[in-house]
């Protein structure tokens, strides 16, 4: 059965950091493009950040230099380094793996930055 299972998410002040992760069952995700979604209160779910099939990795603008995305093949799981955390990084996080039209979501983890 494939399931994508977030986790991490929290409450975080400004200039925090936050580590979600994201465990996969039912298949490799080493053989997918493996991503980071999220979407705030009235607003369209945003893209985060990607790690290939091939290791190649990809981030929005409003993350770049502050967010990194890693996988652990053997573990299973996706990973998403937040630091320097935002007000405006406040949403609900979501994974996503896809591959020749197959596509799979996480269930989102919350994650909001307030002092």
């Amino acid at each position: 059965q494939v399931q994508l299972v977030e986790s991490g998410g929290g409450l975080v002040q400004p200039g925090g950091s936050l580590r979600l992760s994201c465990v996969v069952s039912g298949f490799s995700l080493s053989n997918y493009d493996m991503s980071w979604y999220r979407q705030a209160p009235g607003k369209e779910r945003e893209f985060v950040a990607v790690i290939t099939s091939t290791g190649i990795t990809n981030y929005g603008d409003s993350v770049k230099g502050r967010f990194t995305i890693s996988r652990d093949a053997f573990r299973n799981v996706m990973y998403l380094q937040m630091d320097s955390l935002k007000a405006e990084d406040t949403a609900v996080y979501y994974c996503k793996a896809g591959r020749l039209g197959f596509v799979a979501w996480g269930q989102g983890t919350q994650v909001t930055v307030s002092s």
